[in-house]
């Protein structure tokens, strides 16, 4: 009997050690507090930041919406995409510039997993629409006498909504996945946001198989887009070189070199993040990695798509000359 009692009290004191491990609260965000002197400067860069992404893209929506003449399918995946950044930034931004503010961090279980879904379907979203963006341009240069027939506005409604809903039970069951991991004693997240690298590093045990589903939905979600994309373009760079004049290759290759960029700045932060083997070794790239597709990405958008593109900037001239008049 006093062995068997002794053998339950071993028991109950693993199953308290296993509930005092599992069961988290709250997480604390660490962002920039190694530079606590810095917090000012940050929350006013980022401020402005912030409101730059959403005053550019917001305007990239409203002009695309007043002015008849823009109302294409590449436009359409414009200001579809415009929106998507908005939300996108939306998701972390105001966290962090909260955390800069009060220079605490704390975020509730909820909130951290709530966060860090809405981000990766967010950032899902933007890797198909990237794509669908492509394939638009590929559809109007290799193909323009049935450009009109291919992309017409009920495809172009379809593209849109697959992009934005077809990857929300993957991704809400992945952070569901990373939620019921056993999580050690620390509760400090060595970054700015809840995102799955951070997070993966506080679980307790064997993380393989976790690992393994991260990076299988890292090439689903953003390398096979990104293969996707090189492919259209390559496509559309070998007909655009086949073309007689030079006015239609300069012409095609500025409908092609916005999106480009974005593609390019976007893709190559996202993929070195979530596909480098996770070490110590990589905490202050990891954040300006995030810094960069996360926020940078957002706020070159509109500058991108407006001061190289002329149908953009003809109609914004045409918008504030109108706007100036009714003053």
């Amino acid at each position: 009997m006093p062995s068997r009692n002794i053998n339950l009290q071993k028991e109950n004191k693993v199953k308290n050690t296993e509930t005092n491990v599992t069961i988290m609260r709250d997480f604390v965000l660490l962002g920039f507090s190694d530079i606590p002197e810095f917090h000012c400067l940050l929350f006013a860069v980022f401020l402005v930041i912030y409101m730059i992404i959403l005053l550019g893209n917001g305007i990239i929506i409203l002009i695309i919406r007043v002015d008849s003449t823009l109302h294409t399918p590449m436009y359409f995946f414009i200001s579809n995409f415009s929106f998507l950044e908005i939300c996108y930034v939306s998701v972390t931004l105001p966290r962090m510039l909260m955390d800069l503010w009060t220079q605490e961090g704390t975020i509730s279980f909820s909130a951290c997993a709530i966060q860090m879904c809405f981000f990766l379907m967010l950032g899902v979203t933007e890797c198909f629409l990237l794509a669908v963006m492509a394939y638009d341009r590929y559809v109007a240069i290799c193909n323009p006498l049935h450009y009109a027939l291919v992309m017409n506005h009920k495809f172009c409604i379809q593209l849109v909504a697959a992009s934005w809903i077809s990857e929300i039970p993957i991704q809400v069951g992945m952070t569901v996945q990373i939620f019921t991991l056993p999580f050690c004693e620390c509760n400090q997240i060595n970054h700015f946001f809840c995102d799955i690298p951070p997070m993966l590093k506080l679980a307790c045990g064997d993380i393989f198989v976790n690992e393994m589903v991260v990076y299988v939905c890292a090439v689903l979600f953003v390398t096979l887009p990104f293969i996707l994309i090189l492919v259209s373009y390559s496509r559309i760079i070998s007909t655009i070189l086949k073309l007689a004049s030079n006015t239609g290759r300069t012409k095609a290759f500025s409908t092609c070199s916005s999106h480009l960029i974005v593609v390019v700045l976007f893709y190559v932060s996202a993929t070195i993040n979530y596909l480098k083997p996770q070490s110590n070794q990589y905490k202050g790239i990891d954040k300006l990695l995030s810094l960069f597709y996360t926020i940078m990405t957002p706020m070159f958008n509109p500058m991108i798509y407006s001061l190289r593109n002329k149908d953009v900037t003809e109609a914004l001239k045409k918008f504030l000359s109108k706007l100036l008049a009714n003053l």
